[in-house]
């Protein structure tokens, strides 16, 4: 099997969000979705990850996976919102864990669990 891959720019925060798929069985995995960011206005908004959406759909591709390759500083995730949409697995690396109780108490965040979700 030889992969389907696509890449998506995103131009605000020069990360790349890529679609891969097997064209035979039409299965495909979305590999660190962005989730648009608005300083000006501080809002959020889901139109890159619609159009990545888009693509799968003009493919008629199933979504099974979310993949995140890293914890994000350099993007706010479209994750939950395309899972939502799709019903996909989502799946980061197992030193999340670290990174959730590093970061944890630096950012007053007392509901990250530190179990990787």
């Amino acid at each position: 099997m030889i992969p389907d891959i696509q890449a998506f720019f995103d131009e605000q925060t020069f990360t790349v969000t890529y679609l891969v798929s097997d064209p035979q069985s039409r299965l495909a995995a979305i590999i660190d979705p962005v989730l648009d960011y608005d300083p000006k206005s501080a809002r959020t908004s889901t139109k890159s990850a619609d159009s990545v959406l888009a693509a799968a759909k003009a493919k008629d591709l199933s979504v099974e996976w979310i993949l995140e390759t890293h914890a994000h500083a350099d993007h706010l995730s479209a994750a939950a919102y395309l899972k939502g949409l799709t019903g996909a697995k989502i799946a980061i690396g197992e030193h999340i864990v670290q990174v959730q109780k590093t970061f944890a108490p630096i950012f007053n965040a007392g509901d990250v669990t530190g179990d990787g979700t």
